[in-house]
């Protein structure tokens, strides 16, 4: 596993073979203060990418979906949690979502923090991801 990035309370790495590829303006995204924001400044959070095998093995037996996914978010504790991210399944998806790939990043990772807050999808969660999603995009891309 590599490490990308590493602050107090976030950590994110890799475990996938070419790192390259991850887009240097989502590694310089200010992660703690996204957490804080969302999450709250104690909330431990670890952000990993992985592949679509891996994606698909965690999607398949925690949601019963025998298919990989661009994000997941799994609580382990009232201040702690994980996300994975499947780096191709997010490439194909932002296209479709008309999203620079680093923009993309930045709006799953906002969506997971939410559910981790434990919002579900509808209205309510659409206008956070909208109001943190227009503050911390990736202007010069």
């Amino acid at each position: 596993m590599k490490t990308i990035f590493q602050g107090k309370t976030v950590f994110l790495s890799s475990i996938l073979k070419n790192n390259s590829l991850v887009p240097n303006g989502f590694k310089k995204l200010p992660f703690e203060k996204i957490k804080g924001d969302i999450l709250g400044k104690k909330y431990e959070l670890s952000i990993v990418l992985v592949g679509k095998n891996r994606s698909k093995s965690l999607n398949s037996k925690y949601r019963n979906i025998n298919k990989p996914t661009d994000v997941l978010s799994f609580p382990l504790s009232p201040l702690s949690g994980e996300i994975f991210i499947c780096r191709e399944k997010a490439k194909i998806k932002s296209a479709k979502f008309n999203l620079s790939y680093e923009n993309y990043l930045l709006y799953i990772v906002i969506h997971a923090m939410l559910h981790l807050k434990g919002l579900e999808h509808g209205d309510k969660m659409e206008r956070y991801e909208h109001t943190y999603y227009s503050r911390y995009r990736c202007r010069n891309i």
